[in-house]
């Protein structure tokens, strides 16, 4: 139990909470995957532009992307407003 402290003649109980983590490894889990699946992606940038291909590699400011038809880029993340999965 947390401590406690006298306010005003009552006992309160003062409770630590723990802040969340600031990781979650929830968005290296879904660039494995789509790497790993080979999945075809749309990525919208924040100019309007939109890139399709598929994720070979990935870190902390950037991702690699391969495309089929056109000279695969560097795309930093900074300017990836969101992405989505390509469906024909």
């Amino acid at each position: 139990m947390g401590k406690f402290i006298r306010h005003g003649g009552d006992f309160a109980e003062q409770r630590k909470k723990t802040p969340p983590p600031v990781e979650t490894n929830a968005e290296i889990f879904y660039y494995k995957k789509q790497i790993d699946s080979h999945t075809e992606m749309v990525l919208v940038l924040t100019d309007g532009e939109q890139v399709k291909g598929t994720i070979e590699w990935y870190d902390i400011d950037a991702l690699k992307i391969n495309r089929k038809d056109a000279p695969n880029l560097l795309i930093l993340k900074q300017h990836i407003k969101y992405m989505y999965k390509f469906e024909e």
